[in-house]
């Protein structure tokens, strides 16, 4: 694969953010398209279909802010000279191509293949069905870019593919593949993994858990709570289930405040049934699979737990290993949550939505990996390659 310049990729991206700030009005009408044909019943779905102005301005930060970083090709992780002479370096390469499959969002459009493209990647971009008419114009805005400063379309396609042939493109790919990206729910990464013939780096699966400890501040508990359940439900960083200590001063008031400011918001609540003796308006779960579920949704499931070994336990057990969060005014308490508890993000007296590249000082990211091969957390621009060997000698032979 061609290495290019970080001169010319970062003209690509610069006019790439000139063609997106005058075909705005373009962008927005093809988006109401995709509105207008979309049941809107899967409100999380909708939400992240949704493209406006303040979207499209977030386009155009996400280039800016690829554009400013350095170029994460090429770099020297190693350099050895060993006492044969032989010497040995080790450097930062891209991967090759990239197929990022995800679901509804056109933003990922420009988010994902920014990242790619700065990474010297090739991106195959297979969307939702559901946002055709925008990633069709965003992905005609990448081509012009690409074209005005002399670089083939080729370095980003968007593939029109029903389920079928995307099982068999994956199953049998018509051009060499080196990484897939699913973004998006359960039901898509078990379809890209059970069919892929390269590797998958799985991203985007939530199911988020939160432990209120016994001496937990609680006015600081209730607050992070509601951020992270409601501050963006279509999140994979937002939460799902919060396991309370049953030893906090007040249990049983602290519970009805808490299932009140959660009802007074529409959230819906479900309850262990330790739980449900204290709240009985609310319904109890009855299937361990919804431990297991990420909601998506105005929905919560508060459950009570013996102590922090429990809590910690059930955590490893049920959560999409995304992220965690324990509030607790015990630094030891927290010390043992984030080391023991097997997520890509803890937190300690903070809300899971910080689970985000922006937020996190990575920058735009590709996706929230879950995997611990190669790199768990968010997917930035250094995220993004691989590394090769550079092995220089002189006749050198091993005997």
């Amino acid at each position: 694969m061609k290495l290019l310049s970080s001169e010319i990729k970062n003209k690509v991206l610069e006019s790439m953010i000139k063609i997106i700030d005058g075909k705005r009005e373009q962008i927005l009408k093809a988006n109401q398209k995709d509105l207008d044909a979309f049941n809107k019943d899967d409100q999380a779905l909708y939400d992240r279909l949704v493209v406006d102005n303040h979207k499209i301005d977030g386009m155009i930060q996400a280039i800016q802010e690829v554009r400013n970083q350095e170029d994460p090709v090429g770099k020297t992780i190693s350099d050895l000279t060993l006492e044969s002479g032989l010497k040995i370096t080790n450097k930062t390469a891209p991967f090759g191509t990239i197929l990022i499959i995800y679901e509804s969002r056109p933003d990922v459009t420009i988010e994902a293949a920014v990242l790619a493209f700065k990474a010297n990647n090739k991106i195959l971009l297979k969307g939702g069905k559901e946002a055709l008419q925008s990633n069709i114009v965003l992905k005609e805005c990448w081509h012009e870019a690409l074209e005005e400063n002399g670089l083939s379309k080729d370095w980003i396609k968007l593939l029109h593919l029903q389920r079928e042939e995307t099982r068999e493109f994956l199953k049998n790919p018509t051009e060499k593949l080196d990484l897939i990206v699913p973004r998006g729910g359960e039901r898509l990464i078990k379809f890209v993994k059970d069919h892929a013939s390269c590797a998958v780096l799985v991203s985007g699966r939530g199911n988020n858990f939160l432990y209120v400890a016994k001496d937990a501040d609680w006015d600081k508990t209730v607050k992070v709570i509601v951020n992270a359940k409601t501050n963006k439900i279509s999140g994979c960083n937002a939460l799902d289930k919060v396991l309370i200590d049953k030893h906090i001063p007040n249990y049983e008031n602290k519970l009805v405040e808490l299932q009140q400011v959660l009802s007074n918001l529409n959230v819906d609540t479900l309850v262990d049934k330790n739980i449900g003796q204290v709240i009985e308006n609310a319904p109890t779960v009855s299937n361990e699979d919804t431990w297991y579920e990420e909601f998506l949704a105005l929905k919560i499931l508060l459950a009570e737990v013996n102590d922090e070994d429990e809590a910690i336990e059930m955590i490893n057990k049920y959560s999409g290993g995304h992220s965690a969060a324990i509030l607790t005014e015990s630094n030891d308490s927290a010390a043992k949550f984030m080391e023991q508890v097997d997520s890509a993000a803890v937190y300690h007296n903070a809300s899971t939505r910080f689970t985000d590249g922006g937020q996190m000082g990575v920058g735009a990211e590709l996706a929230i990996s879950t995997d611990k091969l190669h790199h768990r957390g968010p997917l930035g621009l250094k995220q993004l390659v691989t590394n090769k060997y550079y092995v220089f000698g002189d006749g050198h032979i091993r005997e």
